[in-house]
């Protein structure tokens, strides 16, 4: 039997503080400006080029926030079965903050025991752990700090259905999020649907940041002999994987300091990445195939 119930979790917590009244006339820093883009392939360059946001506007900073951690009571959303607990938080950007194996009672993700903002975001505020949800553009989200509506929707079957959904105003989009656990089921599903109610060719850039535990043991496996590597300079290079610069680049602490990865995916009905400890326990991704044109990548941050 599949649950979905409201509850409350307690966190210490900062307080975000209020937007900045300025308009932001300019977008936050771009970490991820790339020089080499004649030797990239022609749709890795194409798509880097296309489509950047020059401003945030109409969203303002949020960069109000102080570093008093007090306890603060905030909404979940949980959905449950025989087999995991996923915990949501509709009013951080549909957050899913927490996902239990309940057979062992381990966290697949990385629980942040903590909320406190920090300069990441489009926006500034960001928070580090769970499962965040992107729309919009390259960067954290200018949703990643503010509520999504949330309801129930009830399956074919009566299955319980998690919907979140929001107006992304930089670029007129409406993101909708569906989280379901069928009854018997070791996995969870999330739905993405992006709609654009434009006549226009609207931009947009879709991507999941997953957090995990870390350990000098943790290692991330996916089905891939290359990647993109990017180490927040100005190039991306293509490199062999596992081994890179006398390291397994798949043993993420092995690195000496923050490097992106960005899979060349072998073809595969369902693109995955996994992140497991030394016992082979962890977390798993994978996707349906609903990308086109040459080539299939697949991102991992790497953060020693």
């Amino acid at each position: 039997m599949t649950t979905l119930s409201a509850q409350d979790l307690v966190l210490p917590a900062a307080s975000l503080g209020e937007e900045n009244p300025l308009p932001p006339l300019r977008s936050q820093q771009e970490l991820h400006r790339v020089e080499n883009l004649d030797s990239l392939p022609d749709d890795l360059r194409e798509n880097i080029q296309y489509g950047g946001l020059q401003s945030m506007l109409p969203c303002l900073d949020q960069d109000g926030y102080d570093r008093h951690l007090v306890e603060q009571t905030l909404p979940s959303l949980v959905l449950e079965n025989d087999h995991l607990r996923a915990t949501v938080l509709p009013g951080l950007g549909g957050r899913l903050y927490s996902l239990i194996h309940k057979a062992s009672g381990q966290e697949l993700l990385y629980r942040n025991p903590v909320l406190q903002p920090a300069n990441l975001a489009l926006r500034n505020a960001w928070f580090a752990g769970g499962v965040e949800w992107n729309l919009g553009s390259t960067g954290h989200w200018t949703g990643t700090y503010a509520p999504l509506h949330a309801a129930r929707v009830d399956g074919p079957d009566g299955t319980p259905i998690l919907r979140l959904w929001e107006w992304e105003r930089t670029r007129n989009l409406v993101l909708q999020l569906d989280l379901w656990l069928p009854a018997d089921s070791e996995l969870l599903y999330v739905g993405a649907r992006i709609q654009n109610p434009s006549s226009d060719v609207v931009p947009a850039y879709w991507w999941s940041n997953i957090a995990v535990e870390q350990s000098p043991e943790t290692r991330v496996l996916v089905p891939a002999d290359q990647a993109w590597r990017f180490g927040y300079g100005d190039r991306l290079d293509l490199v062999d994987v596992p081994e890179y610069d006398g390291i397994d680049l798949t043993y993420p602490m092995r690195h000496r300091r923050a490097v992106d990865f960005f899979f060349e995916l072998e073809p595969v009905e369902h693109p995955w990445i996994a992140a497991l400890d030394a016992e082979g326990n962890g977390l798993v991704q994978a996707s349906t195939d609903r990308r086109t044109g040459p080539g299939r990548r697949g991102g991992a941050r790497i953060r020693p």
